[in-house]
C-alpha cells in the first residue's frame, strides 16, 4: 500500500449549472446548484485513498459549519486527519464553480487554507518521513510550499509538486520537486516562459522532471533527457472539474511502478473522472480503473 502525505487546501465548493457562461454584468437562470466537498488538496487526497493508497492530510478548516462537513468527508475516506487543524475565529476555504458545456469557472476564497503553515508541515514530519510521496499544490502559503519542499528533500521523500493555480516559483524550489505537473498554461508561468514557446522545449529546459498535463490529448513527460508521450483515453465528458487532481493522485499513487506506467494509469483516472458531475464524483476506485484499461488498446 502506497502511503501519501497530501499537503494542501480544503475547500467547499458551491456548483451552479448553468447552459453558458454569464457575461460581465450579466443575469442567468441556472439549472442546478450543489454544494460539494473540494479544494485542490482535499481532492487529491480523495483520489488518492479510492486508489488504495494510505493516505494523511495536512491541511486547515474553520470553526463554521462547513468545517465540520469537511473533516467528516475526508474521514470517512479513509484519510488519517491527525494534522488537520481547525482554526478558529476564521471560516473555511469556498470555491463558487460554474459549470458549462463541460467547462468550468471557478473563484477561491482561502480563508483557513491561507493559515497553513510552515510549522504545521513541521509537525507532520514523521508522517512525511514514513511516507512514499508528498503532494503538493499551490492553494496554500507560498512559505508553506516550500517547506513542504525542502523538509521532503531532507528527510529523502519525493514530494510532487502540481503548480496549481499557476504562478512563478523560484528555480531553488524547483529543483527539489521529485516532479512538477504543470499544464501548458502553468508550466510557462511556473518557468516565466513566452506562452507561444514549444512546451517540449519548455520542459527540456526545466530544472526539473516535468510531467505536462494535456487535458483529453493525454500527457508528455520527461525521462532523464528524452520526451514521451503518453495518449488520452477517449470518454464522455460531464465535468472536468477534479480531473487534474485526480491525475496527481494517480500519479503519485502509482511512481512506485514504472513513470511510464504510472502517466498512463494517472491518464486513465483522469479521464475517468470527467464522465461524472463534481471534482470527487468521478474518482475512480482500483476496481473501476483496472477494468477500464483492460478495455483499452
Amino acid at each position: 500500500m502506497t502511503r501519501v502525505v497530501v499537503v494542501g487546501s480544503i475547500n467547499m465548493d458551491l456548483v451552479t449549472l448553468a447552459a453558458r457562461f454569464a457575461g460581465p454584468g450579466e443575469t442567468l437562470l441556472g439549472e442546478r446548484f450543489v454544494t460539494l466537498q473540494g479544494g485542490k488538496g482535499a481532492n487529491q487526497a480523495v483520489a488518492a485513498a479510492r486508489l488504495g493508497a494510505q493516505v494523511m492530510m495536512v491541511g486547515a478548516v474553520g470553526d463554521d459549519a462547513f468545517g465540520p462537513q469537511l473533516h467528516d468527508g475526508l474521514a470517512r475516506e479513509g484519510i488519517v486527519l491527525d494534522h488537520l487543524h481547525r482554526i478558529d475565529d476564521c471560516g473555511s476555504g469556498t470555491a463558487s464553480i460554474t459549470v458549462a458545456g463541460g467547462e468550468n469557472q471557478i473563484v477561491i476564497v482561502p480563508a483557513a487554507n491561507a493559515r497553513l503553515t510552515p510549522a504545521h508541515v513541521e509537525k507532520a514530519a514523521d508522517a512525511i518521513r514514513q511516507a512514499d510521496v508528498v503532494l503538493v499544490q499551490l492553494e496554500s502559503p507560498l512559505e508553506t510550499v516550500e517547506a513542504t519542499l525542502r523538509l521532503g528533500h531532507r528527510l529523502g521523500t519525493p514530494v510532487i509538486l502540481n503548480p496549481a493555480p499557476a504562478q512563478s516559483l523560484p528555480v531553488e524550489w524547483l529543483k527539489l520537486a521529485r516532479f512538477v505537473t504543470p499544464n501548458q498554461h502553468e508550466l510557462s508561468i511556473l518557468l516565466g516562459a513566452d506562452a507561444h514557446e514549444d512546451p517540449r522545449q519548455m520542459m527540456q529546459h526545466a530544472p526539473c522532471p516535468v510531467v505536462m498535463t494535456r487535458g483529453a490529448e493525454g500527457a508528455w513527460f520527461r525521462d532523464g533527457d528524452e520526451l514521451h508521450e503518453q495518449a488520452g483515453f477517449r470518454v464522455d465528458v460531464i465535468d472536468s472539474t477534479g480531473a487534474g487532481d485526480t491525475f496527481n493522485a494517480a500519479l503519485a499513487v502509482f511512481l512506485q511502478q514504472d513513470l511510464a506506467t504510472a502517466v498512463r494509469k494517472a491518464c486513465a483516472a483522469g479521464a475517468l473522472s470527467v464522465t461524472r458531475l463534481g471534482a470527487r464524483g468521478g474518482m475512480p476506485g482500483m476496481a473501476e480503473l483496472d477494468a477500464f484499461l483492460e478495455h483499452q488498446a
